[in-house]
């Protein structure tokens, strides 16, 4: 049960979500198993084997784990600092580098003890040494400066080699190890880094172009609101000031003007409502484009079949209304990747359907639902539709508006009569 949970967890994800789990949990391995060869590698034989004082090999243990907590929350802030979200406290970053360094001179201490032609891991163990440090500082700091900074430690690393008595082919081992680390972590960590901050980039970007559509949207209501009222309130307030005037003079033509006034007005009245309603017509073929604009637009991908363009002007409107709520439900709900809208038509019944992924997990069946459900329930029942909406499983969410076509002949006019 726990692992279904967690892959339906997964599953609900979106790419960028998975994506900055994955870097962020390969990241945090990275450094935990760079402190596995500093724990394990100063109990091996040799190292007990030799006159090291217990202290020291207790304290190089403790400090190799102390490495590993440090670097962790070190590692998370390093690379919300990369991505611009919040700068790194410094006092973190120092402790890190003491431990680091720390790790290196006890490694040392107990080559020394040993020798370090009888300690060959010990290159591994100052390699993995530099590594839970290393990770973040490559995400804190510009790119020349972490490859300088941990090749002067890889050089100290060497010289201190030679001074616990290694050969130079021991030193030359030590330095090669630790470069190539180095150069491991400095390719790894800023690939992953730069890769999640361009997923974080195209993210921000989807938001931002969502928000246009919908400011694109609203200046087009904004505009037909301008359409209707506009001239209609400009003739209202000119025949008010024209009906005052003959008034004023007594004249029997400022009632004819006041009926106008009074005509105009509820003509307006009329038009708001159209288009408040439906932008004066809720056309099948336009909303199913709007449909897969904006879900695209949202990083939805969405594929549309059909566009019903012979069916009578009722049934165009119901299902246009259709696939506007089912549009505006698969952004509202659930965290969907695709959807597919299907307009199939037949000589007795049309019928669209709206699928979609990313349905969360137990989702209740839709019977009288929101508001929106239930008033594009009336629309379809004025016509002789029906409705029906609910998760099929695996993830998927279908929405179902069916309305029966009448048959060609009771739409014939009927034939005349013979005299």
């Amino acid at each position: 049960m726990w692992v279904r949970a967690q892959v339906h967890r997964w599953q609900r994800r979106d790419g960028f979500d998975k994506m900055d789990l994955y870097t962020r949990g390969t990241l945090h391995c990275l450094v935990w198993m760079s402190i596995v060869p500093q724990v394990l590698l100063p109990l091996t034989r040799p190292v007990r084997a030799s006159d090291a004082p217990v202290a020291l090999i207790a304290g190089t243990v403790l400090i190799g784990l102390a490495q590993g907590f440090c670097a962790t929350p070190l590692v998370a802030r390093g690379l919300e600092s990369y991505l611009g979200h919040r700068p790194v406290d410094r006092r973190p970053a120092a402790l890190g580098a003491a431990l680091m360094l720390a790790s290196i001179a006890g490694l040392l201490g107990l080559g020394a003890h040993t020798g370090p032609e009888e300690f060959p891991e010990l290159p591994l163990a100052l390699s993995a040494a530099v590594l839970p440090f290393g990770t973040s500082l490559v995400l804190i700091t510009p790119l020349w400066m972490s490859p300088v900074a941990l090749t002067a430690v890889a050089a100290g690393a060497g010289g201190g080699a030679a001074l616990a008595g290694g050969s130079g082919a021991f030193v030359v081992q030590t330095l090669l190890g630790m470069t190539f680390t180095i150069g491991l972590i400095a390719v790894t960590v800023r690939i992953s880094a730069w890769s999640l901050g361009v997923m974080s980039r195209l993210r921000d970007a989807q938001k931002v172009k969502t928000r246009l559509a919908v400011a694109e949207e609203r200046l087009r209501f904004g505009r037909d609101m301008h359409d209707v009222l506009g001239r209609n309130l400009a003739v209202i307030a000119l025949k008010s000031e024209l009906a005052v005037e003959l008034a004023q003079r007594g004249q029997p033509a400022a009632m004819d003007q006041m009926v106008e006034v009074q005509r105009i007005a509820r003509t307006s009245q009329q038009e708001v409502r159209d288009v408040v309603r439906g932008y004066r017509k809720a056309d099948l073929r336009t909303e199913l484009l709007g449909a897969r604009g904006v879900l695209r637009a949202a990083g939805i991908e969405c594929a549309v079949q059909g566009d019903g363009g012979r069916l009578p002007a009722p049934v165009q409107s119901a299902l246009g209304w259709a696939v506007r709520e089912a549009a505006t439900n698969v952004l509202r709900h659930g965290n969907p990747q695709r959807c597919a809208i299907r307009l199939e038509t037949a000589p007795d019944s049309a019928r669209l359907v709206v699928e979609n992924d990313g349905a969360p997990p137990g989702t209740a069946v839709v019977s009288g639902g929101g508001s929106g459900l239930h008033g594009l329930r009336e629309r379809l029942a004025a016509v002789g539709g029906s409705l029906e909406a609910g998760p099929t499983g695996e993830g998927l969410f279908r929405l179902t508006a069916a309305i029966p076509l009448p048959s060609p002949r009771s739409t014939e006019p009927p034939p005349p009569e013979k005299d």
